[in-house]
């Protein structure tokens, strides 16, 4: 069962959308909110969280996130709103459902 974090950009609900199959819980929910982007990717791993669902589009220039054992799915969204982000949902789910994710993913409106 794929392990997800959703970053705190995104609305925490969201969580709710992926139903059964996925384990997701969101950054607040951890406790990371004040971890810097390494801080949080180290806690990810030491927590064995695989991916980190995010819309921060410059995350991977601004850390080695190979480093860790950590994927990011990123979304290219024109605002971090519910309704915005919603449609995202699938769009995840559908590339766990066609197997092995990158090591980055964006997904695209």
């Amino acid at each position: 069962m794929p392990k997800l974090l959703l970053d705190e950009n995104l609305p925490k609900k969201l969580k709710y959308r992926f139903g059964e199959g996925y384990e997701v819980t969101t950054v607040p929910e951890k406790g990371w909110q004040s971890l810097r982007n390494g801080e949080l990717l180290q806690a990810m791993n030491q927590d064995g969280i695989e991916y980190l669902v995010t819309a921060d589009k410059n995350l991977s220039y601004q850390q080695n996130y190979r480093k860790w054992k950590v994927r990011l799915i990123v979304l290219d969204t024109l605002d971090n709103q519910y309704e915005t982000v919603l449609p995202f949902v699938d769009k995840i789910k559908n590339l766990f459902d066609q197997g092995v994710l990158p090591d980055y993913s964006l997904i695209e409106r």
